[in-house]
């Protein structure tokens, strides 16, 4: 169960592969932090794989 925006990054980089950095270390638990240090190509396959992760929670 995801109830955290940690809990969150876990899974997404569990079931997508993507690491990303949860809110609470940030001070914004509600939050989660993506890096674009990228290219446009990985952000958008990314983003793609994320889609399809979450889609698999609803």
């Amino acid at each position: 169960m995801i109830k955290t925006s940690d809990d969150l990054t876990l899974y997404l980089l569990d079931k997508a592969q993507v690491a990303l950095v949860g809110g609470e270390a940030f001070g914004a638990p509600n939050c989660i932090r993506i890096s674009y240090a990228t290219s446009d190509d990985q952000l958008v396959e990314a983003v793609k794989r994320m889609k399809a992760a979450l889609d698999k929670l609803k």
